[in-house]
């Protein structure tokens, strides 16, 4: 019989509406936290909930102060928006948050905002940022990872001519901790993105709320991988739970019921302002209560 994977649980604090220092503590204390394996963070410019001219952090600059003032956890961005940075500049960034984390980047990235999103579409024109439609978004997807993963690992450089991405003599030094390179995670829930993920990922997330929906997405990866002739394995399912304080219960199902549908890898969201002893709660009060 086929063994069970293992569930790894970790937490999201999304960089807007608080102050960098309350992040940090969450972090800090997740930190030493054995039942908190990895947290994240989020990728936009602007707040897209609670006050819109409220503060927001950016996140890779922010992640790299988390990655220098923790020890242990798995970190990341959940995910990064490939329509804000150049891949190569991205694989740098990255790599550099690799190295001051000595080795613990899970490199997050997905095809960008919704264009129905309107408090996360405003953020590309208030920061001169094009944003082209969805094909144009997937298809730079793809290949902004084959440019990542080659300047990750090529040790010489070359050159790229695709359609929406040209670099001449790219090449990539220093190379990430994690060889051959930090696990890729690929963020989205449309078909066109699955495919991207069935080529590119170690693991997929898809945001919670609607179970079904996240199995259906996850039964047409599977085809996806089939496809390619790709071990569906291969790619761990993870998924993002918002967490309830009042109402633990409610969250320790959906942990649950996450988990039956084979999705392994949980990612709690924290809803600000964060409770005391917050990465506690969530270690005693969800993880272990819910497995």
């Amino acid at each position: 019989m086929p063994r069970t994977p293992r569930t790894s649980f970790g937490i999201m604090t999304a960089p807007m509406q608080v102050d960098y220092h309350d992040i940090l503590r969450v972090w800090q204390e997740a930190d030493t936290v054995p039942e908190i394996e990895h947290a994240w963070l989020f990728d936009h410019l602007m707040p897209i909930g609670g006050d819109p001219d409220g503060p927001a952090f950016e996140g890779w600059t922010l992640l790299s102060a988390l990655a220098a003032q923790t020890r242990r956890l798995r970190l990341g961005v959940m995910v990064t928006s490939n329509r804000f940075r150049p891949p190569a500049l991205l694989a740098k960034i990255a790599t550099t948050v690799d190295i001051v984390s000595g080795g613990r980047l899970d490199f997050g990235i997905g095809v960008g905002s919704r264009p129905d999103h309107p408090l996360a579409r405003r953020e590309y024109e208030a920061h001169g940022l094009p944003f082209h439609d969805s094909a144009h978004a997937v298809a730079s997807l793809a290949e902004a990872c084959t440019v990542i993963r080659r300047l990750w690992t090529e040790e010489k450089p070359f050159d790229f001519h695709g359609t929406h991405h040209h670099l001449t003599g790219a090449f990539g030094n220093p190379k990430p901790v994690r060889r051959p390179h930090p696990p890729i995670l690929i963020g989205g829930r449309s078909a066109a993105t699955l495919r991207v993920v069935a080529e590119h990922a170690d693991l997929w997330n898809i945001p919670g709320g609607d179970i079904e929906d996240a199995v259906s997405r996850s039964a047409l990866l599977d085809r996806y991988c089939a496809e390619i002739g790709r071990d569906p394995a291969a790619i761990t399912r993870s998924i993002h739970l918002s967490v309830s304080y009042d109402r633990p219960e409610t969250t320790r199902d959906a942990i649950r019921e996450a988990v039956d549908a084979g999705f392994h890898h949980i990612v709690l969201g924290l809803p600000a302002p964060y409770p005391a002893e917050v990465a506690h709660r969530v270690a005693d009060e969800l993880i272990g209560k819910a497995v």
